[in-house]
């Protein structure tokens, strides 16, 4: 088995753990460390903490979040569409407004079944 193949992944492995542990180190042991109790007091916007930390969300932040990730990815989708559109011809541009007519179809269905709302 020849190992040579492996040497640039290995250089570029271990320069890349360099670039981000290096730095770290290097803070940590050069920067100052001066603790006291302000420092080391909790902070929550100006206030000591209270409540529990594992508390449950709302399923609607969760279906937010989803339906956001959904729509974002599909209309990042819609830029290389847009730019190669010349070389896609007209059918290219159908199948972009069969796209866009499906993403306007369920945004207003989740508009009526009231997923967007927040109350």
């Amino acid at each position: 088995m020849n190992l040579d193949q492996y040497l640039p992944v290995m250089i570029f492995l271990l320069i890349g753990i360099a670039v981000g542990v290096l730095p770290q180190v290097i803070g940590y042991i050069l920067g100052p460390n001066r603790p006291d109790s302000a420092k080391n007091s909790p902070y929550e916007c100006g206030f000591e903490a209270f409540g529990d930390a594992r508390m449950k969300f709302d399923v609607r932040y969760y279906l937010i979040a989803i339906l956001f990730i959904l729509f974002d990815l599909e209309t990042a989708l819609l830029f290389p569409w847009a730019m190669t559109l010349k070389e896609l011809g007209l059918f290219g541009f159908f199948i972009g407004l069969e796209i866009v007519t499906i993403l306007t179809i369920g945004f207003v269905y989740m508009w009526i079944k009231g997923a967007l709302d927040w109350e």
